[in-house]
């Protein structure tokens, strides 16, 4: 299917003419935390910012996040199948390994295969996900050359506790249960989440089912004193996950993912804080049919201080790294250790209607050495309802275990580098509606891919991946409507061919219409062909709606219809997507 520019603009064109809703709505700042780690107001944002809040994670019925993220413009997905299955997500046509996922700010990109285990982190315990669209690397090194995902756990704002029951298609079963304490100046918060599945046939080739079982628990306890805080954290997602090898033998694995930190903020005076987090990230994949896994773990201390003078909000911090990473199968594996250590500094500049955003890093690599990455941005609020942001920015990644000592292994690899450049528009004619485009684009050197004729990883040159978004976003007390449409080439500068698994061309539409009890939600992606090894994949549009029922302030039951008009498609070669099927949960809160 190929997604014809005159349909993607009468579509446009009619929500823009057709929805002339009005509503008393307070334009409330909404906050975030990850483009600059300081609060802004997402207005000030100089890169794309895109949120996920707790009210659309709870209505998707989403079993994990890459559920959610694949209606969000610019982020493409390719799974190997179903639940459980290996998934992969290119921001802005970057590679998979080119996006830092952060839990509660915490990387937690494992140290062996450099994409994060998106497929095995379930929403039940996320309160909202920010997503940075744009290279981040001078505030948080390696890997976000595409962008960085933080994922932020539920918070307690009172003492309760919530359970519920899922059942859907697949014989897929989900026990969920959320507890808050609040009382005083503590917080204390446990989640838990079980989610099992028998899965369907996830290869075109095979008639044999796949499934999937996840364990997800989310604890956190907090103390506040006069004038500072402490908390501690710890995530934990373990199951196991069937799959089909190489020869389409039915094989499984166990996996566990977790995360455990201590977060320490003082505030000094109104001007002066700082923040530090200790953190120890894990992952561990175990085949169960030979001796073969993959390990990595990683211990960090991430600090910074943060001084507000004036016009200016200065931040400096200190990042020290001890990674390590090990792996065998097929009768030869690795074990090794890397230290990464950095210093960043930026500052975030407001002066009347002008913002500037600066920053820098210096990265010292135990292997390669290192890495001065960095950030110039600039805004200007034209008048109350125009905006405009550019941007530049130098990031990298570097190679991780895996592609120096893995299978093809080159111990020669060179770091990738990206220069990345962005222009932004916003126009907002009230508070409840805005319209947006968006230019990108993104040059890597040294990009590392596997050479199949050569049989091991290198450097492939020169690649790049430009772009233009067109957005548009209304929301009231009432509805909430937003519409991306986004062309973009990603491509291999050296011998021209396209980068694999990234369309050419996407659209978005999410619409939310509240009642007094009920809620209803359509959520429509219509994706171009893309390229696979050796294949072109064709395009394909679906369809998941949504309904949420509040029979009571007790009760509430939330419906799902995945692939409503059970389309056949595959974002990775000879694996089958989800066709039609539906989900529901029974939640109760005492």
């Amino acid at each position: 299917m190929y997604i014809s520019r005159q349909l993607i603009l009468v579509l446009l064109v009619s929500f823009l003419s057709s929805i002339s809703l009005s509503a008393e709505t307070n334009n409330i700042d909404t906050i975030v935390v990850t483009a600059t780690r300081s609060n802004i107001a997402i207005e000030d944002a100089t890169l794309p910012v895109t949120i996920i809040g707790r009210d659309q994670i709870e209505q998707s019925l989403a079993r994990d996040i890459a559920q959610l993220l694949r209606f969000e413009a610019g982020l493409d997905i390719g799974r190997n199948g179903g639940p459980g299955q290996t998934t992969s997500l290119f921001l802005r046509g970057t590679e998979s390994n080119h996006t830092l996922v952060l839990v509660d700010g915490v990387r937690i990109n494992p140290g062996t295969i450099g994409g994060t285990a998106l497929q095995n982190i379930n929403p039940d315990i996320i309160e909202r996900i920010e997503i940075v669209k744009g290279s981040r690397s001078a505030l948080y090194g390696t890997d976000a050359i595409g962008g960085v995902i933080n994922i932020i756990t539920r918070k307690v704002d009172s003492s309760y506790i919530e359970s519920g029951f899922g059942y859907g298609m697949y014989d897929t079963k989900n026990h969920k249960l959320d507890m808050g304490y609040n009382i005083g100046s503590t917080e204390i918060g446990l989640s838990v989440n079980s989610n099992k599945t028998d899965g369907y046939k996830i290869r075109t080739d095979s008639d044999i089912k796949r499934g999937y079982e996840n364990l997800s628990t989310n604890f956190h306890i907090g103390q506040n004193f006069q004038n500072s805080d402490i908390t501690l954290r710890h995530w934990r997602s373990s199951g196991k996950v069937e799959y089909l090898d190489f020869f389409l033998t039915p094989i499984d694995q166990d996996f566990i993912n977790e995360s455990s930190a201590i977060e320490i903020n003082n505030s000094f005076n109104n001007q002066v804080q700082s923040k530090v987090i200790i953190s120890h990230v894990q992952d561990d994949i175990k085949q169960n049919q030979s001796t073969a896994y993959v390990f990595s773990k990683r211990d960090i201390f991430d600090g910074q201080i943060s001084m507000v003078s004036g016009n200016h909000n200065l931040t400096g911090g200190l990042y020290i790294s001890d990674e390590e990473a090990s792996s065998f199968a097929w009768d030869s594996g690795f074990k090794k250790d890397t230290q990464s250590n950095a210093i960043f500094i930026q500052n975030n500049i407001t002066e009347g209607n002008h913002r500037v955003f600066i920053a820098a890093r210096l990265t010292d690599h135990e292997t390669f050495g290192e890495e001065t990455t960095w950030n110039a941005e600039y805004g200007l609020n034209i008048n109350d309802q125009w905006s405009i942001n550019a941007s530049a920015g130098h990031a990298f990644r570097a190679p991780d275990a895996t592609d120096r000592y893995g299978y093809g292994g080159n111990i020669n690899l060179k770091p990738e580098t990206s220069d990345d450049l962005q222009f932004n528009a916003a126009y907002r004619p009230n508070d409840n509606l805005t319209y947006r485009i968006e230019l990108f684009d993104t040059q890597i050197e040294n990009l590392i891919e596997y050479d199949f004729a050569k049989d091991k990883m290198l450097n492939i040159g020169e690649t790049s991946m430009r772009g233009i978004q067109l957005s548009y976003k209304f929301i009231n007390e009432k509805y909430s409507i937003r519409a991306d449409y986004i062309s973009q080439k990603a491509k291999n500068d050296i011998n021209k061919t396209l980068l694999l698994r990234r369309p050419k061309q996407s659209f978005t539409l999410n619409i939310t219409r509240k009642l007094q009890n009920f809620d209803f939600g359509l959520s429509l992606l219509a994706s171009g062909e893309r390229k696979d090894f050796g294949v072109t994949l064709p395009g394909y549009a679906i369809v998941n709606l949504t309904g949420q029922f509040k029979l009571n302030e007790k009760w509430t039951v939330n419906t799902q219809v995945e692939n409503i008009l059970d389309k056949h498609y595959e974002t990775a070669a000879k694996y089958k997507m989800q066709g039609r099927s539906a989900f529901f949960d029974i939640t109760r809160r005492w």
